[in-house]
């Protein structure tokens, strides 16, 4: 790994935890609901930029670099996996069995679909 990666890989982190940070009390901040909505939409909408990051770096639009800065800087800080199974597994704990298993259900499935679209709009380029 060259510094110049390193670097925008740390760049990237940098833009993105703060983010993941700021969108998840919005949206906490204005929908009442025991299912986690602020982490969800944050990982629905790394998963999709992800995609679109990929999608663009196979059809040679986008630079190692700039892959590194967005893909692997921004996205791995800005989403969050660990969240995603503690909010889930706090659900459990509190005896919301269908919260906690639709948040694991459509989780998957709308972060999977979101990263297809964002791969087959970064390949249409």
């Amino acid at each position: 790994m060259t510094l110049e990666l390193f670097v925008m890989v740390a760049i990237g982190g940098c833009v993105g935890a703060p983010s993941r940070y700021l969108l998840d009390r919005k949206i906490n901040g204005r929908i009442e609901s025991d299912l986690p909505w602020g982490t969800f939409l944050v990982n629905i909408s790394g998963s999709l930029i992800l995609g679109l990051v990929t999608g663009l770096s196979l059809s040679h639009h986008l630079s190692p670099l700039a892959k590194a800065l967005i893909g692997t800087g921004f996205c791995g800080a800005y989403t969050t996996f660990s969240t995603f199974t503690l909010e889930t597994l706090r659900l459990f704990e509190v005896g919301q069995y269908a919260n906690a298993a639709l948040n694991v259900t459509v989780s998957t499935l709308v972060g999977l679909a979101g990263a297809g679209i964002g791969l087959a709009i970064g390949l249409a380029f």
